[in-house]
């Protein structure tokens, strides 16, 4: 429906009162999105020709997950694994659409500094209110004395979740095709291209920054609904636990903390975020928003969610050895990104291993024709691999696996998607630099030879 209404809009575009229909559609068309799309079909990433495969497969296989982690079906019963299903009812969606509200309510309200975003291609540079941590406490504060004082019981989002995950992807449907609807009439600024094919449009997005009432959707999505409703999970999912056996695992208790330390990370970090590659260079589309809003609360949580109904008890050496390998990979993480967004924020005036840091000034040119400057750091962690962040990141999220042992692999889905994941992303992330700085890049590799692993990647 979403598709077909888009398509009929599509030569009805009114404009803006300081736009002209023409402006506004050459706006569209712009090829802007050569370093996404053309470059990994030139590649052969045949996920990126056939999208239509993933917008029906990715659904299908998160709910089927959900069965797998928390049902006991016969899978060579086909009408077991039916009836096991989920369909979204009244309390799921009311679950969805009150969380959706009251986060929407904390970004706009929340007091917060504003932060403005790296300069898109087109010159655009965006602006975010940076009031994640404050958010941050107060969801799990409200989370933790509601269920205290029996306001509201934390386990039940468990229970429902089947019937959320449900909902949430038609909900991620409906978003991605008005956000075409909206693209191709009322876009948000001049970082909007189409693909020049709908389903393109609609897998990939259009909008690289769209907003809605000022509020910036990529932020709303990514942020607020899809990594705070990380953390809200893996609470429900340990309150869900204890109501089961009594008690809380320590596997399960070492899992949900190590999560929601890189989670209150990403919060404290929030401003370095968005200058990743989902916000700089991914357009806001079924990739971005289905992934933020199903992928994330029905996959990133399986390690925890697989251990509510299998619960481990560790040694106390292994509690605290498979702790310190993750408060290590998250310093680690951090430090890297702290390290390059420091030398960006003070132009290379600063210290990076108590040393003057080493850096390129790389010169690029927007879409308009200017030409702006921008450092490259190779000395610090971005002396070791382009892309060094990336492997603590693997590391952490293994450490949210190992409580759960090793009699199944369930747990551990969620690192072998990340490495996938992490190692494709760095590929797409070189192609862009390097169509983006052109020599400056290749000089930059000549000093960091690796990807990501010194000497192998």
């Amino acid at each position: 429906f979403w598709l077909v209404m888009a398509e009929r809009t599509k030569n009805k575009n009114k404009g803006t009162p300081d736009v002209t229909k023409k402006e506004q559609s050459d706006r569209i068309q712009k090829a802007s999105i050569k370093s996404g799309y053309n470059y990994a079909v030139e590649q052969g990433s045949w996920f990126i020709r056939y999208p239509i495969f993933f917008i029906v497969a990715c659904p299908i296989s998160i709910i089927l997950l959900w069965i797998h982690s928390t049902q006991n079906v016969s899978w060579t019963d086909s009408s077991s694994v039916i009836n096991a299903i989920p369909l979204p009812s009244f309390e799921g969606v009311l679950y969805v659409l009150s969380f959706t509200v009251l986060e929407l309510i904390f970004l706009t309200l929340i007091p917060g500094r504003i932060y403005s975003g790296p300069k898109s291609p087109s010159g655009t540079v965006p602006t975010y209110r940076l009031n994640g941590v404050p958010s941050y406490l107060i969801t799990c504060s409200l989370l933790v004395v509601s269920n205290y004082f029996g306001i509201f019981r934390a386990a039940s989002i468990f229970d429902r979740f089947g019937e959320m995950l449900s909902f949430l992807n038609v909900f991620a449907l409906i978003i991605c095709g008005v956000l075409v609807i909206k693209a191709r009439n009322f876009p948000s600024g001049k970082d909007t291209a189409s693909y020049g094919n709908l389903m393109m449009d609609f897998f990939w997005g259009m909008e690289l920054y769209p907003t809605l009432f000022s509020v910036p959707l990529k932020q709303l999505v990514n942020c607020r609904i899809g990594m705070m409703g990380w953390q809200v999970l893996i609470l429900s999912y340990a309150y869900k636990q204890h109501e089961l056996y009594g008690e809380l695992s320590s596997g399960l208790a070492l899992s949900v903390l190590l999560q929601s330390m890189y989670i209150f990370k990403f919060f404290v970090w929030e401003g370095g975020y968005f200058s990743s590659i989902d916000i700089m260079h991914d357009r806001f589309g079924f990739y971005l928003c289905w992934g933020c809003l199903c992928w994330i609360s029905g996959f990133y949580t399986l390690p925890t969610l697989f251990q509510v109904r299998y619960p481990q008890d560790l040694s106390l050496p292994v509690w605290f050895g498979i702790f310190s390998l993750g408060v290590l990979s998250l310093w680690m993480n951090y430090d890297a990104d702290r390290q390059r967004q420091l030398v960006r924020e003070t132009n290379g005036k600063c210290k990076i291993w108590g040393s003057e840091p080493k850096t390129i000034l790389a010169e690029y040119k927007t879409s308009d024709g200017k030409t702006n400057k921008n450092l490259l750091l190779y000395s610090g962690w971005w002396g070791v691999s382009r892309h060094f962040h990336y492997m603590p990141e693997i590391t952490l999220a293994l450490t949210w696996a190992l409580p759960a042992g090793f009699s199944h692999i369930t747990p551990y889905f969620y690192v072998i998607f990340l490495t996938i994941l992490l190692v494709d992303r760095s590929s797409r992330d070189d192609l862009r630099c390097r169509n983006k700085y052109g020599s400056f890049w290749e000089e930059y590799c000549r000093f960091v030879p690796s990807k990501i692993v010194p000497y192998v990647y």
